[in-house]
């Protein structure tokens, strides 16, 4: 049976975890990896997860900001975190499948409003965290390797609603885009999600700020699966499920999903 692995950016496992709930009951993955847990890992509602056989949890978790976690059916083993740009903050955790490959769950800072790294603290530490995942991938090689989390930039130009209108805003400028593009071909991974739908818009994000976001469908393709290529060419069955965004208070993140044939 393939493994099926979900990532989802939750913002707050502890205000919505009624929709992870949710989300297991009706989605069933093997593997589910949520970003901006926004909490302790102490203090997160595990229960409930475990009731519904989630019962393997890999997490690094922060009060109030950012924080990773990784639910799983079957059994995993803590794999270790890296602390990008030296600010103590939980946006990496990896664990080991069974077989050996390894699963890393990312949350890359957003960025700011601003896309000068002059002028904005805060997208100076996003392209110092993109070129330190780069070194890293450079310098490992990684094999049997799966990614995926919220990477806060939709690289394509149908990855998001308006490519034109949005070059100058943060998630979609050219110096992102080219940053991830060198991450990604530095690990050699595959982008899992448009192997498998290679054509047409895909959005994962729609802003809170959209008064009618279904209508609209202003969005952006800002959470991703990556896969080495020995893992990504048995991977198949990608999909975003956009109905989630209609849920009762919801992130404005969606679910990503795909599956893998992993030994």
């Amino acid at each position: 049976m393939p493994l099926k692995v979900c990532t989802w950016n939750i913002n707050s496992v502890r205000l919505r975890e009624e929709l992870v709930l949710r989300l297991l009951r009706e989605e069933a993955p093997d593997i589910l990896c949520l970003q901006e847990i926004k909490s302790p890992a102490e203090k997160v509602p595990l229960e409930g997860f475990r009731a519904l056989g989630y019962g393997h949890v890999v997490m690094r978790g922060q009060k109030g900001y950012n924080g990773v976690a990784i639910l799983s059916r079957v059994p995993i083993e803590d794999a270790g975190q890296r602390d990008f740009c030296a600010m103590g903050d939980a946006r990496h955790v990896a664990a080991r499948l069974p077989g050996g490959a390894v699963i890393h769950n990312l949350y890359i800072p957003a960025g700011g409003d601003i896309p000068d790294p002059k002028l904005n603290p805060k997208f100076h530490h996003k392209l110092s965290f993109l070129e330190e995942l780069r070194a890293w991938f450079a310098a490992e090689r990684p094999h049997a390797a799966i990614l995926v989390g919220d990477l806060n930039i939709a690289p394509r130009e149908d990855d998001v609603w308006n490519h034109r209108q949005l070059l100058r805003i943060v998630s979609h400028t050219p110096v992102e885009t080219e940053a991830m593009e060198a991450m990604r071909l530095a690990g050699h991974w595959v982008d899992v999600t448009r192997k498998d739908i290679p054509d047409g818009r895909l959005y994962s994000w729609w802003s809170y700020r959209s008064p009618n976001w279904e209508a609209a469908d202003k969005g952006r393709r800002l959470d991703h699966i990556w896969a080495t290529p020995d893992l990504a060419e048995r991977s198949g069955g990608s999909r975003i499920l956009k109905s989630a965004r209609g849920w009762t208070q919801p992130s404005d993140h969606v679910p990503v999903v795909a599956e893998f044939e992993v030994s």
